[in-house]
């Protein structure tokens, strides 16, 4: 029997076994014939292949394989793999041929490497394009020269360049005499009927350390000679250290040394050079170094600290009480005011009015806070998993009186962002640490730590008034009223802005000692659901159907010249009948209730139809379809995947999601009393895009604000109730359900 034969005979026997194993309710699945292919070729190790430097994105092996530098922060929104892609398709390289790294952070060579506003890929799409199509000509140029002829006689196509003779050079032929040539300029750029890569689905460029626990992301760091730090923070918000105790500490065994940390963060914020992304606080906190993370944690939860208030320690009832206080004040700050909305108002037949309540949340990333800083006297290395790298070299070089050029930030994959990683909090407490022990150093949290120390999405109310006349919306008030910040400027110009003359947004904040910021879709991750809710309340008020009126409203700003106005009537119009076309809108079957809603956010339009079906009287979301205008899709598998992850995180922070505060503290403090949505509550989502060739927009996070208002106004209809606050779960127990 020869060896094929052999191999053949294993694979059969094993595959018999596995199913008779799976009668009794496992089966295990692989590829039957792999061995029966005696001339199958390894495959190319590209990591290992001589590459030759042509420019910050691009290096091409003599072998005519390509390594693409992927400039911004992956934080599991797919830019990793769509920005090359991009590159690579006005490149006219092979996919397949291509290899992915990570750039580090280089403000020379690359503009805005930052993960946040869902606006990588549209702030990165022509200079991307660009940047592929002008190597190719390079490489062209280069193949020109090298047969002396005119390069406007030569093309490429998959790596390869033809001149009219029909000869080819390969590009790792001639990539070492292209990257000394000049760079053109005014470059051709492809045509999207022309397009071979973008447009077609690409998979995930780091899937296989993913499933495989390679090395990744910024847990998976380590060098030689590294401590871990864990770090002992306040317990409550508005409190600061008084003094320790660390002799149980050092007692357990791998802890190395207990230090304080704090005086180079205080220095730094009474400088007053803070930026945004600086949320540390003044007080002193302790550190366990450690020779592995579990002593850290250990000797962390061993320290004897006595806590201080520094100022109020704020909870749940006061946050709320301060919030309606704010809405019923007359000194809010206007941010868009058309026509008289108080007259509107005097004039009106009717005059409805609902206020809509939000919690805190947290960010929940399933990847903990952590980084690594090595701090020498020649630089600064920072290592880890950061949103915002180039203002966390600016912040390491000021708090540290350091030259920025002496700053080395590089970025692992993170394991969930959402706008918690937009803060470098602890990117500047392992600086400080590794500064003052001049050693390198992990800074891990635990789970704990993020829920009790982070950065977390604001509570939020929203009153919202409408004045009718004559069948129509004739004015529209939206107050809001946050906790330390409110919406940002573009906002009160998202619909229904330029929709109903009489208009007018004004915002208030309360000043709080717990630490905000932004959350996966900042304000309009709630302000969508208020707003949808509130749309579908006057559909039913002025009988019509809660489509028709949304089609109505947006031919009032289709013609408008208010160059304020920052969505299009039309794009979101024909988002709209793409969703209800698809969502079987009006259609549903017995038994099935249908919500509706449409956002803009992001520079996508976007819209939902959820289905709810009443499972032993409870509501159940079983389905959303979902439309959206995103421009030209550049990897519809992470477009889907965007859209769907959206989705399931805004129907679950919607019903779930809820965060309260005791005494300045967080009553959660890790998932077993912090509800998240589960697998079995996640519904189907069915995604469609609209078809165009307009440049791309965002998608990370435009997909969750339209979710809440769509799942609420489906339960409506199932319950005949509307819901008003989140979470809905503990709205539908305490007022609907009981």
């Amino acid at each position: 029997m020869s060896t094929q034969e052999k191999n053949f005979t294993f694979s059969r026997r094993n595959f018999l076994r596995t199913s008779a194993l799976a009668s009794g309710g496992i089966m295990i699945g692989f590829n039957l014939f792999t061995a029966c292919k005696p001339n199958v070729k390894p495959s190319v190790d590209v990591e290992n292949l001589n590459f030759n430097d042509f420019n910050a994105f691009i290096k091409i092996s003599d072998e005519g394989y390509v390594t693409i530098y992927s400039p911004n922060p992956e934080i599991g929104q797919g830019v990793k793999t769509s920005m090359p892609m991009i590159i690579a398709e006005e490149l006219d390289v092979e996919w397949e041929k291509v290899h992915v790294a990570q750039a580090p952070l280089d403000v020379k060579n690359y503009k805005r490497q930052l993960a946040g506003g869902s606006q990588s890929i549209r702030h990165g799409w022509t200079a991307l394009r660009e940047t592929g199509a002008t190597t190719k000509q390079m490489l062209i140029n280069a193949a020109a020269v090298k047969w002396g002829v005119d390069a406007t006689t030569c093309s490429a196509l998959r790596g390869i360049i033809t001149n009219a003779k029909g000869e080819t050079l390969g590009y790792g032929e001639v990539v070492k005499e292209a990257a000394t040539l000049e760079v053109p300029e005014n470059v051709k750029l492809k045509k999207p009927s022309e397009f071979s890569i973008i447009g077609k689905d690409a998979i995930n460029v780091d899937v296989e350390k993913i499933v495989t626990g390679k090395p990744l992301f910024g847990l998976d760091y380590k060098e030689e000679e590294m401590l871990y730090a864990s770090v002992v923070r306040p317990p409550a918000f508005g409190q600061e250290l008084e003094s320790y105790d660390d002799t149980e500490a050092k007692k357990i065994s791998g802890v190395v040394d207990v230090i304080t940390i704090g005086e180079k963060a205080r220095n730094f914020i009474e400088s007053g050079k803070t930026n945004w992304t600086f949320k540390l606080t003044k007080t002193d906190k302790v550190v366990v170094l450690a020779e592995n993370t579990w002593a850290a944690i250990k000797g962390a939860r061993a320290i004897k600290t006595v806590w201080k208030d520094s100022s109020e320690l704020e909870d749940t009832k006061f946050h709320d009480e301060r919030l309606t206080k704010l809405l019923e004040a007359n000194d809010l700050d206007v941010r868009r005011e058309d026509g008289d909305v108080k007259k509107a108002f005097a004039e009106a037949d009717k005059v409805i009015e609902r206020t809509y309540h939000s919690p805190f949340l947290p960010h929940n990333c399933m990847e903990p806070m952590n980084f690594f800083a090595n701090v020498t006297s020649e630089k600064i290395h920072l290592i880890g998993p950061v949103q915002t790298p180039e203002y966390a070299a600016m912040v390491a070089a000021e708090m540290l009186g350091r030259n920025l050029e002496e700053v080395h930030v590089e970025m692992t994959r993170m394991g969930g962002g959402f706008g918690r990683r937009l803060y470098g909090d602890f990117v500047y407490e392992a600086l400080e640490i590794s500064d003052k022990i001049q050693k390198p150093v992990k800074m891990v949290s635990t789970r704990e730590d993020d829920v009790t120390s982070g950065t977390y999405r604001p509570a939020i109310k929203y009153r919202i008034a409408a004045s009718i006349k004559d069948g129509k919306i004739s004015g529209y008030h939206l107050k809001e009223a946050a906790i330390n910040d409110n919406m940002y400027g573009l906002i009160p110009n998202f619909f229904p802005a330029g929709c109903i003359p009489n208009y007018k947004v004004s915002t208030a904040n309360y000043k709080s000692n717990i630490s905000t910021g932004a959350w996966r879709a900042p304000y309009t991750n709630f302000l969508a659901y208020a707003e949808q809710s509130f749309f579908d309340e006057l559909a039913q008020e002025l009988e019509i159907d809660p489509v028709q009126l949304r089609l109505e409203l947006l031919e009032n700003v289709k013609a408008t010249e208010d160059k304020r106005i920052e969505y299009s009537g039309k794009r979101m119009q024909d988002t709209i009948k793409l969703a209800a076309e698809k969502g079987g809108w009006g259609k549903a079957k017995e038994g099935v209730f249908q919500g509706f809603s449409a956002y803009y956010s992001h520079n996508t339009h976007v819209a939902e139809v959820a289905e709810v079906e009443l499972k032993e009287g409870v509501p159940v979301v079983t389905k959303v379809v979902v439309a959206a205008d995103c421009g030209i899709v550049v990897n519809p598998t992470g477009a889907i995947n965007q859209i769907e992850g959206g989705v399931i995180d805004g129907i679950g922070h919607a019903m779930y999601g809820n965060l309260t505060f005791e005494d300045g503290a967080p009553s959660s403090r890790n998932f077993d009393n912090y509800r998240l949505i589960r697998m079995n509550e996640t519904p189907k989502v069915e995604v469609h895009f609209v078809q165009n060739e307009l440049s791309p927009t965002g998608l990370g996070e435009p997909g969750l604000p339209p979710a809440g208002g769509a799942v609420a106004n489906a339960i409506h209809k199932a319950l005949g109730k509307r819901l008003y606050k989140q979470p809905f779960i503990e709205e539908l127990k305490s007022n609907i359900l009981s």
